[in-house]
């Protein structure tokens, strides 16, 4: 994994020191499932920017899959919000095809992405012995979208760069 980049936002970087241990659990997990994801299927490099605590509700891309997840003692919701220059990057690596707009085949990608990063994510907690029921993901598009998490609290915001450009992971635990 290649070393975090400074978010280009003014919002403070999330510390380790904050005390919630699954968002860094989840973070790590996301991550590992992420890089997996653009290995192997989309092709692609990517870099993890540094999580921030978001500060609104606001979509930063303009696509987005909202999928929440439960566990014992845990639950929340994880986003992936995609700019359309992220997709017609991923989608002409992944499936030979740029999407030059946010259609139908559009949000399907988001939300196929999506699914499949949680779920990876999902199997690398099972496997640290935190076992979560996932849903399907939702899915949002549009200029300033909001993603409305499944519970009330803070949400970390991870930049991932590609391309010259951001995507964003976003994650809600209590």
């Amino acid at each position: 994994m290649t070393k975090p980049k400074q978010a280009a936002n003014k919002n403070q970087p999330v510390s380790m020191d904050d005390g919630n241990h699954m968002d860094i659990l989840m973070i790590n997990a996301l991550l590992n499932s992420l890089f997996t994801i653009f290995a192997t299927m989309v092709r692609l490099e990517i870099k993890a920017g540094i999580p921030v605590m978001k500060q609104n509700n606001i979509a930063k891309g303009e696509a987005s899959g909202l999928i929440g997840m439960k566990a014992s003692g845990t639950s929340g919701s994880v986003a992936l919000s995609l700019t359309l220059p992220t997709i017609r990057v991923i989608s002409g690596s992944m499936l030979g095809e740029e999407f030059t707009s946010i259609n139908k085949d559009a949000t399907d990608l988001v939300g196929e992405l999506t699914n499949m990063l949680v779920g990876g994510a999902k199997r690398i907690l099972s496997d640290k012995g935190h076992d979560f029921d996932m849903h399907t993901p939702q899915l949002l598009s549009g200029d300033g979208h909001e993603i409305l998490h499944h519970h009330p609290g803070k949400t970390v915001l991870l930049p991932i760069l590609i391309d010259q450009d951001e995507f964003y992971i976003e994650l809600n635990f209590v």
